[in-house]
């Protein structure tokens, strides 16, 4: 949101544009799943270009690049702070927002609306013309996209449209799949993916098809491989807590699939456009609308991680000169310039991660926790410091650096923020990096959890999930709680609240939607993996 407009005219005229927008999602369902472009098969003709010209928007809309304040409703102001990443130094809507639980419905429809438009649309479309044309490595492609997107909108949400996604009931309504159903479909489409694809990565002189439209790995059919056993072995972590039969199933067959899942640096799953800016970057540095948040200024300072000046940069307040400092959230803000001048974002340039060899190795130590079957770790440990080093090596750390950290006994440090100590907070944690061989099982949980988040940085959706599935790592609460009292003092938001044009203009897919939610459709309801 640009800041050289009027504040609350831009949140009016965003509010009002997007809940328009959204409003024709679900009712338009079959318009847009039938050409999602306006394209004729004339135009796409040649070099796979009819199977393969939607994926650039596809992929460019999961973490939506452009336009950037699209992002920052989609993500920007609501996980990306609720994971204890960032805050925004801004008062918008004169302090009350999802800063502070005080749901912006106009906002948050662009969770549901970018993806329904501009990804599983057009992944449908694909899918439904691959599968007419005997195409079925796009068929393949477009199914890990489409599990890849949508896990993320049911981990805001819970209850989602998936399964049913394009069938009209008469009645005019949308059914819901519940969060279990849809995660249950997740590993469904994940199968039916594997099987389709398998035959080209088995086979060295496969053309690479989708080669000139795969932002991530150029058409790389084992690399896909990897990514699609990743995939589920997240998902499967997901789950652990909700049915902990199915999570080893699923993971260990992730875990035992002959290709394997993401191991080195080289195979990580980054999104990199080439030529269109990280919205990150635009929003910290172009509009100073996102800063450091003061959870991870705990974790990063207090460790003296060597992560800490490439994920952030110095504070440019004088007063603050050479420090990093991060905002606590739901704070009391009272304008726009008091924290402006505390940490801003490091560069992402065009790339954005989105699964890394890094999360895989520390879901594999979760995973030899669980002492589930993985022939590959010898031990939680192994696992553990392999995923912290592969994190280093992803930001262009040495190995000396690792090799110290992998041994350090710093703890999280506690919050001070120098404009008003009644933000100031006690550290949430003693964790350190060096790992606890005598610790308890919680324990050891707590230190895997803590370093697969400062690992995924800055993939926010992931680590809000896994802070609600476990409270790790032990994050700052807000401080002005305006939820009305639906969320307790002290507490954390579980989710967001269904979007409004699904209330208005899919009443009975809503309703049922709140039936297979198990709670009151609100912030403070826990999705089906949530337990306590």
């Amino acid at each position: 949101m640009k800041r050289n407009h009027n504040l609350h005219k831009r949140l009016f005229c965003i509010m009002a544009g997007i809940s328009l927008a959204a409003a024709a999602c679900t009712k338009n369902f079959e318009k847009i799943n039938t050409d999602p472009y306006g394209l004729s098969e004339q135009d796409l003709k040649g070099d796979y270009a009819l199977y393969g010209a939607p994926f650039n928007q596809i992929q460019l809309n999961i973490h939506q690049y452009t336009p950037d304040w699209q992002y920052q409703l989609q993500q920007n102001l609501n996980a990306d702070i609720w994971s204890g990443y960032f805050m925004t130094p801004v008062n918008f809507a004169n302090n009350v927002n999802n800063t502070n639980y005080a749901m912006v419905d106009g906002w948050n429809d662009r969770i549901w609306a970018t993806a329904y438009s501009n990804v599983m649309s057009p992944i449908q479309a694909v899918i439904t013309r691959a599968k007419n044309d005997n195409y079925p490595n796009f068929e393949a492609w477009a199914l890990i996209l489409k599990v890849l997107a949508m896990h993320r909108v049911s981990d805001y949400f819970g209850p989602i449209v998936y399964s049913n996604f394009g069938k009209i009931n008469a009645d005019g309504s949308v059914t819901y799949d519940s969060q279990q159903e849809a995660y249950n479909a997740f590993f469904k489409d994940l199968d039916d993916a594997e099987a389709k694809l398998r035959p080209f990565a088995e086979n060295p002189n496969a053309a690479l098809a989708f080669a000139k439209f795969d932002l991530v790995y150029a058409g790389n059919y084992t690399k896909w491989m990897k990514f699609l056993n990743s995939l589920r072995l997240r998902l499967a972590i997901r789950i652990s807590k909700a049915d902990a039969s199915k999570a080893k199933t699923e993971a260990e067959k992730a875990l035992s699939n002959s290709f394997g899942v993401i191991e080195t640096n080289s195979e990580d799953f980054i999104i990199d456009s080439k030529t269109i800016n990280n919205p990150l970057n635009i929003i910290s540095t172009n509009w100073a609308d996102i800063r450091m948040n003061a959870s991870i200024e705990s974790y990063l300072v207090g460790y003296n991680d060597p992560r800490l000046p490439i994920y952030f940069q110095p504070a440019t307040d004088p007063a603050l000169t050479g420090q990093f400092k991060g905002i606590r959230s739901g704070i009391q803000m009272d304008d726009e310039v008091t924290y402006v001048n505390f940490s801003p974002l490091g560069g992402f340039g065009t790339k954005t991660p989105m699964l890394t060899a890094a999360e895989t190795w520390l879901l594999r130590a979760e995973a030899k926790l669980n002492n589930w079957t993985d022939a590959g770790v010898p031990s939680v440990q192994a696992a553990y410091e392999k995923g912290i080093q592969l994190s280093f090596s992803q930001w262009g750390l040495s190995s000396a650096a690792f090799d110290n950290y992998k041994v350090s006994t710093a703890t999280p440090k506690a919050y001070v923020d120098p404009k008003n100590a009644a933000n100031n907070a006690p550290a949430g944690s003693t964790v350190s990096p060096q790992w606890n061989a005598a610790g308890t099982t919680e324990q050891k949980r707590e230190q895997i959890l803590t370093q697969k988040w400062l690992a995924v940085y800055p993939e926010s959706c992931e680590a809000w999930a896994e802070v609600r599935r476990t409270g790790y790592p032990k994050i700052f609460p807000v401080v002005v709680n305006n939820s009305g009292g639906i969320i307790p003092n002290g507490q954390f938001i579980k989710r967001v609240n269904f979007v409004i044009s699904e209330r208005d203009n899919n009443q009975a897919g809503y309703q049922g939607a709140v039936v297979k939610l198990g709670g009151a459709d609100n912030i403070n309801t826990r999705l089906w993996w949530d337990k306590p």
